[in-house]
């Protein structure tokens, strides 16, 4: 695999920026996750650190160096990170638990999954044009997509994330098969929610991901004013051409078995210790039973 990757994170007007993202690759396989701690509920900071390095923990183990079945990796791993966020809040005894949202990509054989839970959204840009974007699980795009006014409607509340009592409704898409060019990107609500869909698609087209990502982040920053949301953004370009990025990555010296990630292994409390292969497990185990239970129920 050749591509570019650029990321940031600026905190906006918040008392703290709680997004997180990263990614991770072997050398057939790529792993991009972005995830928004919600305001408004404990430690949402964590929420995201522990849903970054479930899906981490994840891809390490099932990409080997391919993922073999995309779409149950990623709804595997997402429930995975809602049932960790669940445990570290029983653990701690809290009345509330940490809650996120969540957008993740994997990318592998020239091609494309994604799945997304909240209003964290992934944009996919093609010869200069939007071809697609995830829909939010909020009141308002549920409302929009029903061509009823939504003008009265707050664009933060959402009817699912990771980490709440509920079980979390999520979205799987793909497979798109991946053109040279192809630029996608990941971000938090800071970036969308006063960056039109047109500007994105536009800036990410015209510019290289180093100069086209900083310009869209300053303008949700400038746009958003003293009280403006926190900002994070993860964008990538498939197959870059050598001469054209500097921040281009390519995956073909990687011996086989050979795992690279951004996300960070720890976690900003010392007391918790990272999910150990019985967890991972465990939750596999959970899902799968779910799976099969679904599936008898359908039959």
């Amino acid at each position: 695999m050749k591509f570019s990757v650029y990321q940031i994170s600026r905190q906006g007007g918040r008392e703290r920026n709680e997004d997180r993202m990263g990614y991770a690759y072997t050398r057939e396989s790529g792993l991009f996750v972005l995830a928004d701690g919600m305001g408004g509920h404990p430690e949402g900071a964590m929420a995201a650190q522990l849903a970054l390095q479930t899906l981490s923990a994840y891809f390490q183990k099932a990409a080997n160096p391919t993922v073999k079945e995309v779409p149950e990796f990623l709804s595997s791993a997402l429930m995975a990170a809602h049932h960790q966020i669940i445990r570290y809040a029983a653990e701690k005894g809290m009345l509330d638990t940490p809650r996120t949202t969540l957008v993740a990509a994997v990318m592998e054989r020239g091609s494309m999954h994604w799945v997304h839970c909240g209003d964290s959204r992934l944009y996919l840009i093609r010869n200069g044009e939007l071809l697609t974007r995830t829909r939010d699980h909020s009141y308002m795009e549920q409302q929009a997509h029903l061509g009823r006014a939504t003008s009265h409607i707050n664009r933060n509340i959402l009817f699912t994330c990771l980490g709440s009592p509920a079980k979390p409704v999520f979205d799987l898409s793909g497979p798109v098969q991946l053109q040279q060019g192809d630029r996608v990107l990941l971000c938090s609500d800071g970036l969308w929610g006063t960056v039109k869909d047109f500007e994105i698609a536009s800036e990410m087209a015209s510019q290289p991901l180093e100069q086209a990502v900083p310009e869209l982040v300053e303008m949700a920053l400038k746009r958003g004013g003293p009280r403006c949301d926190n900002v994070t953004v993860l964008a990538m370009e498939w197959e870059t051409p050598d001469e054209y990025q500097t921040t281009r990555i390519s995956t073909e010296e990687i011996e086989e078995g050979v795992f690279a990630s951004t996300i960070q292994s720890g976690v900003p409390d010392p007391t918790i210790e990272d999910m150990d292969d019985e967890a991972i497990e465990r939750s596999i185990a959970e899902i799968n039973e779910a799976i099969r239970r679904t599936a008898e129920r359908n039959s």
